[in-house]
């Protein structure tokens, strides 16, 4: 008998690239993997479906194992050592998932790829970040869906559309992310589906804006480790496309946030529908924290900050004889 334990990233969600859809594909995204905060899971051969531990995430670590033991008529024991908040912007979800369905997939010697297994768990629909995140680390660009395969404009929790194909992927330099997580919640269900809907198709003018920043700003100064550069390019994402959309919806508050901590060699931005700011830096990252706690406490609102690097491996995957 055998356990399988696995040590998920997270993610930061940077920016979709393409809600117009205008030439044949649609989505996109750059994202970027991170060692902190992080889901650790076991898993055992069951008769049933079982879970064990402290999690935050009770409800999505059932939901996988049960639609995997409903689709092979199979078991599985679950003990969850450690995950974090879901519908912050950190992509748990995604992880969870890939995680709970690569042990099932080494616990029966299922014949899946990642790939098929995201499908089946309902993951990468309109991001692939998540997915590329689990499987590579690093940062990550992929190349969205053709409208052949999908024709609406809607999240990756409602669309059945497979993960997308990752177009470039690369290592991140050795800089600090300060992450931070308001006592806020994003946007997601039928409120992100709203948002999809209410909102696009971006104008073509601001997609081929932001591809060009993408491709002749953001990934030249990662190849190249230009903090000034990178810096100036997430500054810039901020007030284009979806991800002004996304800021949008919480008012002034997180664009304010941004700007009271954004200066010289600081990179900052909100990941996916938010409420989480990360922050790039090479210096003085415990600042940093500490100005983005204290912008949102002049809101009255609670602040965790986790100082953290890339994680440029992916998902750790360990096979134990018990």
């Amino acid at each position: 008998m055998k356990k399988i334990k696995i040590k998920t990233p997270s993610r930061i969600h940077i920016t979709l690239i393409d809600l117009n859809g205008e030439i044949g594909r649609v989505d996109g995204g750059l994202g970027l993997t991170l060692t902190e905060p992080y889901v650790e899971v076991e898993g055992v051969l069951s008769d049933s479906v079982n879970l064990a531990g402290n999690s935050l995430n009770s409800e999505r670590f059932l939901k996988t194992a049960k639609k995997l033991s409903d689709a092979f008529g199979r078991g599985i024991e679950l003990n969850v050592n450690k995950d974090y908040r879901s519908h912050v912007g950190l992509g748990s979800g995604t992880q969870i998932s890939l995680a709970v369905a690569e042990i099932y997939k080494r616990l029966y010697n299922l014949d899946l790829s990642l790939t098929e297994l995201a499908g089946l768990v309902g993951r990468g629909g309109t991001s692939g970040i998540g997915v590329a995140a689990f499987r590579l680390g690093g940062f990550i660009v992929d190349g969205g869906h053709s409208k052949k395969i999908k024709k609406d404009f809607l999240p990756s929790s409602a669309s059945k559309a497979p993960p997308p194909p990752v177009i470039a992927r690369y290592d991140f330099p050795d800089w600090d992310i300060v992450v931070a997580i308001p006592d806020l919640t994003g946007y997601f269900g039928d409120r992100e589906v709203d948002l999809f809907q209410k909102y696009c198709p971006i104008s073509i003018s601001e997609v081929r804006a932001l591809s060009h920043i993408i491709l002749m700003k953001v990934m030249p100064s990662i190849v190249e480790g230009d903090l000034d550069d990178f810096s100036d390019a997430i500054a810039r994402i901020q007030t284009l496309g979806f991800k002004r959309v996304e800021i949008d919806q919480y008012g002034e508050l997180i664009r304010e946030v941004i700007n009271s901590v954004r200066e010289n060699k600081v990179a900052v931005g909100m990941s996916s529908t938010g409420p989480t700011i990360y922050a790039v830096t090479d210096s003085g990252s415990n600042e940093v924290a500490r100005d983005i706690k204290s912008a949102f406490k002049e809101s009255d609102i609670g602040c965790e900050t986790i100082i953290t690097k890339a994680n440029n491996n992916g998902a750790k995957i360990k096979e134990i004889e018990l």
